[in-house]
């Protein structure tokens, strides 16, 4: 990748259109500095970066510009959130056309990168039980009863260790590494293992997890009402224990749905480790 750039542009060139540069361009109301952190972490990588992600996304085999009949022309970025020294969430604006029609895709993205979530099911005296996390979810106005989840911190990509240290902080109980069962790992490999909640305007690709364990009635009471959650993070977080057959009409939350469904066609399959 190739790069030039001015105050509030830059210019890349994407090796799947070498002839065809992009011009990245900061929106109305995006400060300089926060442009510049964006180019900083294209061009040089020194951090976890959400837009190469997505570059590299639409050059992947099951890219966007893959076959050739589309083409990537600008790119408005109209805002950017740090956490700490790495960009934590990022929104844009890309332009992209068909080649043969010329009429431009939408494409407006909020770009948050990889997370995962983990569905815990607790087997004591003859029930499961799903352990939820009660949340302060302010995009939806709402409190939201869901599963543990989080994103990834870093580009290293260790998706089982985020998953094991988001159970800790919510729930506040330790998991091994090798407990946990990906169930995304089932999917077709043409989806590269991940599940996209919302494809419509996010970037976010998760990794679903599993961890099942019998305990004993004691440990299901301590746990139900837990508060729990960074707070220095923002975090309010209350947990609860719902029946597993229950739990598909207990909460709207699509991770919860995702990870049911995952889970029942996984076992219905047989694919699943006996514990």
């Amino acid at each position: 990748m190739s790069s030039s750039s001015s105050s509030l542009t830059h210019s890349i060139t994407l090796p799947i259109q070498p002839n065809d540069p992009v011009r990245v361009a900061a929106a109305a109301g995006v400060s300089s500095s926060d442009f510049r952190r964006v180019l900083d972490f294209l061009v040089d990588a020194i951090d976890s970066c959400l837009f190469k992600n997505w570059l590299r996304n639409l050059e992947s085999e099951n890219g966007i510009l893959a076959n050739g009949t589309m083409t990537l022309k600008q790119v408005h970025i109209q805002g950017v959130d740090m956490f700490g020294r790495r960009i934590g969430f990022l929104k844009f604006k890309a332009d992209i056309f068909d080649k043969e029609t010329g009429h431009k895709v939408p494409g407006i993205v909020f770009a948050r990168g990889p997370a995962v979530a983990v569905l815990i099911l607790l087997e004591s005296d003859g029930e499961t039980y799903a352990v939820l996390t009660e949340q302060v979810r302010v995009p939806t106005g709402k409190i939201v009863l869901e599963l543990p989840a989080g994103m990834l911190d870093d580009d290293k990509g260790d998706f089982v260790g985020t998953a094991v240290r988001e159970v800790e902080e919510e729930i506040g109980i330790k998991l091994k590494k090798e407990d946990m069962v990906d169930l995304t790992a089932f999917l077709d490999p043409s989806t590269g293992h991940r599940i996209f909640p919302s494809p419509g305007g996010c970037d976010e690709e998760m990794s679903m997890f599993l961890y099942r364990r019998q305990v004993e009635q004691e440990t299901i009471t301590q746990l139900q009402g837990k508060q729990t959650g960074l707070r220095e993070h923002g975090e309010f977080i209350k947990v609860q224990l719902v029946p597993y057959r229950e739990l598909w009409r207990r909460t709207a939350d699509a991770k919860v749905l995702i990870g049911i469904g995952l889970y029942e066609m996984a076992q219905r399959e047989g694919l699943l480790p006996r514990h």
